[in-house]
């Protein structure tokens, strides 16, 4: 009996594709790369057109052996790495080590793990496509002739162990641009003003002010707000003009990689690196009991938004039967996808909408199912009829001034029965509920008028989220590349992650600095992204891969002769603390850390000695007379624990509230939610709870600004 050898990445993948092909087939992991540059080598040599030389990655040996074994008893083999150009790369080298002529038809691929995707990838396989691996490797060569040569730069001019990557060098300058734009920002006062109005006995609304003489309304001043309510104290209200129309929302399209790790972050809390790893253990498969190991989503490397006519048609079935003929559209909106995007695979969607996520919850992990449950909702929502709304709006005159709300009911859920797109932003939409009837020329009542000061806010922080939609913006990196710019900049020391949000380095700023000085063209958001479209180029037969390396490489050569000669050594000051070192009585300084600060020895290496930096809350300990103050767990997980800590063991992963459970008196810990701030007693047999819209104990609105009221009688 002849027998076919195909060679995956892991053995999850492996075990799933086992069950598909049968005795005929041998399936067998190679556990990712087997060659790769050498680490401790520039392993290129540009003289020789950048020719790179591959070494076997250390501890492939015993597996590349057992490979070559299975080759010799093999008639036909298959390489199944991934469809994506690095999967590419990894069966170019797979073939080159097992001695497989990669111009036969050798090469198979299949955008998810499914048995008819497999069977049918095994029918056609082709030769390994060299434009693909060109694009690959010219990529993976770029990176290294600007990683070996400008982080030795680095680590003699400014510190030991520091990096400086073609990608990650650009997402940290977007970090500490952001930083400096905050920094500088001027606050601008403005104020705006509400009308609480009555219509008959129970129709109370509020309306905003919104012209003044037929122009925007525009109040810099507490002094022009309370002229305003004086002119207003004795005019009439009226209503001006009712305004109905039918408005549709859009479902959001189905996932690609950069809007799965947004979402999944948004809703989930995960990080780009946590989502890659769970939603990998999803494509590649999983067992779920009887049925056996199942690929649960498609590739999930991709930029694409469009998915194939057979899940299409699944899913219309679907949505008809469980939710109605009503949610199934006439025609689904199409999301063109953006000009940078390759558009090599489907998007991120289930492998069979009829697998329910509940259904096989018991099969998958907590992380697993949440991100699962993510993507199936995410994808049929995408299929499902738009969301129909009534809105109203509704201007109120009073002599000079209008006053304006806008009320919406929802009329049919549509998609929103299934799913609702998270937003960055919590603001408000400045839409009310339900309106009380009200027609042209009806008198209103006016029950007081509200003034509200404001100020103008800073661009936000970038989060997780954030960042990675600014890099998919701007076109730096690839769907593959988001969750490792973000893990590199975060373990280097360049950025920490604070409630979410990235805060620059002193070290983030000074390679910065530098970078921005003599390699302007390197930290070039819009030179970076050139050379992106210069690297797909490459695949697409359009450019040779030799040439962009030639003309990126002699500037290069020349920047770093002149930045080798006027750099002088630069010194990151640590910032000096009155803790005294217990082993040999220096002051101790305050060091970065890939968890954030912590308190070292400056005697370092002969003094070692590390301490947490105790970030203290101003709350007492409710277990003795200490104080809680923020510690950080191995892992680097916060949580707030006893300053008398081991003497006292009392600890919360939640901030302690400085205000009391009005219920019995004992500690409350606190969570930000939408706006909104969450009390909650300590004391499980207590349960007390506290939702308030402002800070620890004082009277303000969720933006943090006083509201006065005044009623007009």
């Amino acid at each position: 009996m002849s027998k076919t050898l195909v060679i995956v990445e892991s053995p999850a993948k492996a075990k799933s594709l086992g069950k598909f092909l049968g005795k005929k087939y041998t399936v067998k992991a190679s556990m990712g790369h087997v060659r790769d540059l050498p680490k401790s080598q520039f392993g290129v040599d540009e003289k020789k057109g950048f020719q790179p030389k591959y070494i076997t990655i250390r501890g492939k040996g015993d597996i590349i052996k057992e490979l070559k074994s299975a080759t010799k008893k093999a008639d036909k083999i298959l390489l199944a790495s991934d469809p994506d150009r690095e999967g590419e790369a990894i069966a170019w080298h797979l073939a080159n080590v097992l001695d497989v002529d990669e111009k036969t038809p050798c090469r198979i691929e299949f955008n998810e793990i499914t048995r008819q995707a497999v069977q049918n990838a095994v029918k056609h396989p082709r030769p390994i496509d060299h434009r693909r691996v060109d694009a690959q490797q010219a990529r993976r060569i770029l990176d290294r002739l600007v990683g070996y040569n400008l982080s030795p730069l680095l680590w003699r001019k400014v510190k030991k162990g520091l990096s400086a990557g073609r990608v990650q060098s650009v997402a940290i300058r977007l970090i500490c641009d952001r930083e400096d734009e905050i920094q500088a920002f001027v606050p601008e006062e403005y104020w705006s003003l509400t009308a609480k109005l009555l219509k008959g006995r129970n129709g109370a609304f509020d309306a905003k002010l919104h012209k003044i003489d037929g122009d925007k309304a525009h109040i810099p001043d507490e002094q022009t707000v309370q002229g305003i309510m004086d002119d207003l104290r004795d005019k009439t209200f009226q209503v001006a003009s009712v305004t109905k129309r039918e408005k549709r929302r859009q479902p959001a399209p189905p996932f690609t990689t950069s809007s799965m790790q947004q979402e999944a972050y948004r809703k989930l809390n995960f990080t780009a690196r946590k989502t890659m790893m769970v939603a990998q253990q999803l494509y590649e498969g999983l067992d779920l009991g009887k049925e056996g190991p199942a690929g649960l989503v498609t590739y999930i490397r991709t930029d694409s938004t469009r998915i194939s006519e057979t899940a299409a048609g699944e899913a219309k079935d679907f949505i008809a039967q469980r939710y109605g003929p009503d949610y199934v559209p006439a025609q689904v909106q199409r999301t063109a996808s953006k000009g940078r995007a390759q558009d090599a695979h489907e998007a991120v969607r289930p492998t069979s909408v009829l697998r329910e996520p509940n259904n096989i919850k018991d099969y998958l992990t907590r992380d697993q199912f949440k991100l699962y449950k993510l993507i199936w909702e995410r994808f049929v929502a995408s299929r499902m009829s738009p969301a129909v709304f009534d809105t109203t709006s509704v201007d109120i005159k009073a002599d000079r001034y209008i006053f304006r709300v806008v009320g919406s009911v929802m009329k049919f859920a549509g998609f929103m029965q299934v799913y609702i797109e998270g937003r960055d932003d919590e603001e408000e939409n400045g839409e009310s509920g339900t309106l009380p009837a009200l027609k042209e020329g009806d008198k209103l009542k006016l029950r007081s008028l509200v003034p509200k000061q404001h100020f103008t806010q800073p661009p936000p922080r970038y989060t997780d989220a954030t960042l990675i939609k600014a890099l998919e913006e701007k076109g730096i990196g690839r769907p593959s590349t988001y969750a490792p710019i973000v893990d590199t900049i975060i373990k280097r020391g360049y950025a920490i992650r604070e409630k979410k949000n990235f805060y620059p380095t002193e070290l983030g700023f000074v390679v910065v600095e530098l970078l921005k000085k003599y390699f302007q063209g390197i930290i070039d958001v819009e030179f970076t992204a050139e050379m992106e479209e210069k690297l797909d180029g490459i695949e697409e037969g359009d450019v040779n891969w030799v040439k962009i390396l030639e003309d990126f490489y002699l500037p290069f050569r020349q920047m770093l002769s002149v930045a080798e000669k006027e750099i002088e050594h630069i010194r990151v000051e640590d910032e000096v603390t009155e803790e005294i070192c217990e082993h040999c009585g220096r002051n101790m300084v305050i060091k970065m850390g890939r968890y954030g600060k912590f308190l070292a020895c400056p005697g370092f290496p002969e003094c070692r000695n590390t301490r947490p930096l105790l970030e203290p809350t101003g709350v007492s300990c409710p277990g003795c007379d200490g104080e809680l103050v923020l510690r950080r767990s191995k892992k680097g997980r916060k949580f707030y624990g006893c300053s008398n800590y081991p003497d006292c063991e009392f600890v919360v992963w939640d901030r302690p509230a400085k205000r009391k459970c009005p219920d019995c008196g004992g500690l409350m810990v606190t969570k930000d939610a939408k706006g909104k701030k969450v009390y909650r007693c300590c004391d499980k047999d207590c349960g007390g709870k506290i939702i308030t819209t402002g800070e620890d104990g004082d009277n303000e609105t969720p933006d943090g600004t006083e509201e006065k009221q005044i009623h007009l009688t």
